[in-house]
This record gives structure tokens, sequence and C-alpha cells, in this order.
């Protein structure tokens, strides 16, 4: 098991910046790729980004593309997702999630999830 507690979340204005944290404890946290997903009222929860095992390897949803960054401190058991220029487009549930594969897009494909912190982008 793996438990996950994201962080960080918040109201700023559009063009503003936030960073997310997510701690994970329980099983070894350098096994898990790490992924960030968000979910808008009324919508499906979509993917964000991922970061591989190492942390040498990353992926973005184009929409998030040159705008968000991924990282990740193994020693810590820490992933953090910083996000700058930002939208109101951008507002949502933001979580993150372990899987034991990279790159993995899919909601469905991740075995452990965090209970969310919501971003509030205003315009």
């Amino acid at each position: 098991q793996v438990q996950l507690v994201e962080s960080g979340g918040g109201l700023v204005q559009a063009g503003g910046s936030l960073r997310l944290s997510c701690a994970a404890s329980g099983r070894t946290f350098s096994w898990y790729a790490m992924g960030w997903f968000r979910q808008a009222p009324g919508k499906e929860r979509e993917f964000v980004t991922a970061i591989s095992r190492s942390g040498g390897s990353t992926y973005y949803a184009d929409s998030v593309k040159g705008r968000f960054t991924i990282s990740r401190d193994n020693a810590k058991n820490t992933v953090s997702l910083q996000m700058n220029s930002l939208k109101p487009e951008d507002t949502a549930v933001y979580y993150c999630a372990a899987d034991s594969l990279f790159p993995r897009v899919s909601a469905g494909s991740y075995e452990y999830w965090g209970q969310g912190t919501q971003v509030t982008v205003s315009s």
C-alpha cells in the first residue's frame, strides 16, 4: 500500500503560480512512477503529467506543456508540481497518483491516489 497526501492548493489569479506537493508513505516510493491528474466540476479526471521512478523522464499533457513542471525527491518521498502562468481553465481538484509503469495517461491504470487538493484560478 502507498498512502499519498497532496498539499499546496489554493486560490490564485490568472498568470500566477502555485506549487503542489504530494507526500508518500508506505511501500518504497522509488518503486513507483508518479502522476498528477485533475478533475474540474462536471468533467472527467484528466491526465496532467507523469514522472518516471528515477525522475529522469517526464511526460506532459499538451495543455500544460511549458507551464507546469513535475519533479520528485526520492529521498524525501515527495513529488511536486510547479504550476506557472495559470489560467482559469486550470481550475480543478488536483490528484497525485502512483503507478508501476511510465508513462501512463489513463487514470484507471494508476494504483494509488491521494485525496486531492483544490486549485482555483480567478480571471
